[in-house]
């Protein structure tokens, strides 16, 4: 015998027929039959089987089979009949058969094969396979380990110290040769040591220790015989469960089928149970009562039935009960869940609610159900495909907190007849919106690398039709990944886990964020001796700055673009400023700065920054402005290279760029004072270098606006010194506007006296604090005016 269901609990031997009548002598086959219709299938098979081997024909073939259908056993039905299927009289119904029990075997292609054989086929006959599809959730089924036993195993629950109960038979089974009087049989007693129905054991609920162990729970119910369906109440510490017991006759009356009842009790320390008590809608001779499932959160009971009122077979009911265990009048649960076939073994978490059925579209045998649940309805029942359910019976669903699915099944490839199941998430889900820094899901490709860190392997992604990355993570695990696109900076979140996540879906938003190739973080300009290349000792406090940066942040290098003045021939100078470039990275090389790290322009005399071309007359201080090396310090200046975040900057937004020239300006201690001469606006020589590296530094940061504030000190009228202030700001702005900066880049306010540094009105000034207000501001800034950016000082008088 290969597979059973249960007795008390599963789908087609719900009633405890456990009846016998005084037997005279018979015929072999006659006796079966009278047995099956006892519903003692166990021992009207054995009879079958050898009347067969006695005599083979039709009719006791077409019975064994029908003997095996009634305790599921699908393979060896199937065996039987496609023999009945050999005999000439062999009906169509027989055929019909055949392939209803093909599909419960997983033998329908063979069976089509016979039904093609005899010039049918299996859509004449109205069979074919239902597909159901895969469950929503990506499950991986596996058997409960340390549970299942070769016998029939199912309906597990926990209490809340996490010791397991379920349901078995392993008691064993038992062989009895055809008696003069039935035991076990309509009219007379119970056998006390096995069902008719599956020749075992009756079922017992067994208790699984934390450690291991395993033990029999003794029901605490008069007669018990067979103990099953399992439900715990952790408030309550009660377990609600499902009893035949042995009742021999009433009233004298021994014409009798007893019918399951559902009890509670309380749960003492050691697991064993407490008293007993019977819910009041039990009726043991007149319908079944069982499948108890206590929703401790709505105060319901949940069962299933065959009470009168139903819709079909066994329907499920719900009574609502109060504190103090009163339970009201069963309520029917509708067609949303019940149909003309059997619903058993309820079960709710949350807005769903699980059961099993025979009357909804199935794979097969019996199949687990998903509906929606309110406290009024439970509506819009769904197969949960597989691996939840498969061609044979399955049933006896339970999830728990983790939402770890329990189920229990005679699915081919278990150990016993009836097994116990746990299906995990076999994947959490991964959901990853890749933005740009505008908010939009970048859509071109990218590369991302996922890591599975706990099982030490990569993860497969994807991109969905909205483009975002998804991918699927074993449960139980830690994770990285890391994204990447050429020109922007790799993104790497390693703080990805499945462990203790409850959800369906990890989400995570990242921004992918441009490199700011050769962004020019710091502007200086050197200056050189008439037809030299030495690097001057004015120059060295420039450079040596230059050096300390470059040695403490790796993502920054030095452009060095070298010019001539106008003087000696053109590939003279082309020459000159080539080895002035040199010059530079010689000096930076002296402080331990590698040559790789310095990027070398050379432009002789053609790119003056006045007007002392060839043969204009021009003094010396103008030369001089001309024979110099700038000095662009530039961040990530590699376009070729796939940078990472540095570490420095790692709390830094990159689709502000203009941030990281803050940072560094931020650590330039020497601002710079230009002056200008007593009641006047234009600028002295000697300071136009400062000058010159501010244009320099807004030509090579085209982002970056330049705010002027002019100011004088307090002496004087208002009124002359708010122009006067004006006049030498706009001298500032005029300059900068001929080096070619952009006028709409350059914003320039007055406050003459106004601001000062020193209020010389309260206290005496002396001419050092005159000359400290006396000052011409510039602010560098990405905004509106009044950004409180870095800062440079043009001091006036």
């Amino acid at each position: 015998m290969k597979k059973t269901l249960t007795l008390v609990g599963i789908a087609a031997l719900f009633t405890l027929g456990i009846t016998v009548e005084t037997q005279a002598q018979k015929s072999r086959v006659r006796y079966a039959d009278e047995q099956m219709g006892l519903m003692n299938y166990t021992d009207a098979l054995a009879i079958y089987k050898a009347a067969y081997a006695k005599k083979p024909n039709y009719e006791t073939a077409r019975k064994t089979a029908q003997a095996y259908d009634q305790i599921k056993d699908y393979s060896e039905s199937y065996s039987w009949w496609k023999t009945v299927s050999g005999y000439e009289q062999a009906s169509a119904d027989d055929y019909t058969q055949l392939l209803r029990i093909g599909i419960l075997s997983d033998n329908f292609e063979d069976a089509n094969a016979v039904i093609r054989a005899k010039g049918l086929s299996a859509d004449s006959l109205g069979v074919s396979p239902v597909t159901v599809g895969k469950s929503a959730r990506n499950l991986k089924l596996s058997a409960v380990e340390g549970i299942n036993s070769t016998e029939s195993d199912f309906s597990m629950v926990e209490d809340a110290q996490g010791n397991r109960y379920f349901v078995s038979d392993r008691g064993g089974s038992f062989t009895k040769e055809m008696p003069g009087i039935r035991i076990d049989g309509r009219n007379k007693i119970f056998s006390q040591e096995s069902s008719g129905q599956t020749g075992r054991g009756y079922f017992s609920v067994y208790r699984q220790a934390k450690g291991g162990e395993i033990t029999k729970v003794i029901s605490q119910v008069p007669g018990s015989l067979s103990f099953s369906d399992p439900s715990y109440a952790a408030k309550d510490n009660l377990l609600f469960y499902s009893v035949a017991r042995s009742i021999t006759k009433v009233k004298k009356n021994r014409n009798i089928t007893v019918q399951p009842e559902i009890y509670y009790s309380k749960v003492g320390a050691d697991g064993s149970l407490e008293g007993f008590t019977a819910v009041p809608f039990n009726d043991s001779l007149g319908y079944a009562v069982m499948h108890p499932f206590v929703d401790e959160e709505t105060r319901r009971l949940y069962f299933s039935s065959d009470m009168p009122g139903g819709m079909g077979g066994y329907d499920l009911y719900y009574s609502e009960y109060d504190a103090n265990m009163v339970f009201g009048t069963p309520v029917n649960l509708g067609p949303g869940v019940n149909t003309d076939g059997n619903e058993t073994h309820p079960f709710r978490k949350g807005n769903k609610f699980y059961f099993s059925s025979t009357g909804h579209k199935g794979m097969g045998g019996m199949d687990i159900f998903e509906a929606g649940y309110t406290a009024a309805s439970i509506t819009n029942a769904v197969n949960m495909g597989t691996p939840i359910n498969s061609v044979a019976d399955d049933f006896a669903y339970r999830e728990d907190k983790d939402r770890t699915v329990y189920l229990s099944s005679n699915r081919k490839g278990g150990m016993g007849l009836d097994d116990i199941y746990m299906a995990k998430e076999m994947y959490k889900q991964f959901l990853a919106r890749v933005l740009d820094c505008n908010g939009e899901v970048i859509t071109q490709s990218y590369l991302a690398t996922f890591r599975d860190k706990t099982q030490g392997i990569m993860v497969p992604t994807a991109r969905n039709g909205k483009g975002e990355l998804t991918a699927q993570l074993e449960p139980e695990s830690d994770f990285g990944i890391s994204i990447s696109k050429p020109g922007y900076f790799t993104l790497t979140d390693e703080n990805i886990s499945t462990k203790g996540f409850a959800g369906d879906t990890i989400k995570r938003e990242y921004v992918l964020k441009p490199i700011p190739y050769q962004l020019p973080v710091h502007v200086d300009i050197v200056y050189y001796d008439l037809d030299k290349f030495v690097i001057r000792k004015d120059a060295m406090p420039a450079l040596d700055k230059l050096a300390e940066l470059m040695q403490k942040y790796s993502f920054l290098d030095l452009l060095v673009a070298s010019h001539t003045d106008s003087r000696a021939s053109d590939e003279y100078n082309i020459k000159l400023s080539n080895n002035r470039a040199k010059a530079v990275t010689e000096y930076l090389g002296g402080k331990g700065i590698s040559a790789d790290r310095v990027r070398l322009e050379w432009f002789g005399e053609s790119q003056l920054v006045n007007d002392c071309g060839n043969g204009k007359p021009c003094n010396e201080v103008n030369h001089q402005l001309n024979r110099r090396s700038e000095l662009v310090l530039e961040a990530f200046p590699d376009p070729t290279k796939q940078y990472e975040i540095p570490q420095e900057l790692k709390d830094m937004d990159f689709c502000e760029p203009e941030d990281i020239f803050e940072k560094i300006q931020g650590e330039i201690n020497d601002i710079p004072t230009i002056y200008f001469d007593f009641d006047k606006s234009m600028l002295r020589s000697v300071h136009k270098q400062e000058l010159e590296r501010t244009a320099v530094m807004l030509k090579r940061m085209p982002n970056l606006m330049l705010y002027i504030e002019g100011h004088t000190d307090q002496r004087g009228d208002e009124e002359y010194n708010k122009k006067l202030s004006e006049r030498r700001a706009q001298s500032v702005k005029d300059y900068l506007k001929n080096r070619g900066i952009e006028d709409n880049r350059l914003e320039s306010q007055w406050y003459g006296k106004t601001r000062p540094i020193h209020d010389c009105n309260t206290v005496t000034c002396t001419e050092a604090m005159h000359q400290l207000n006396r000052r011409t501001e510039l602010r560098v800034g990405k905004s509106t005016f009044g950004y409180t950016g870095r800062q440079k000082k043009v001091d006036t008088m």
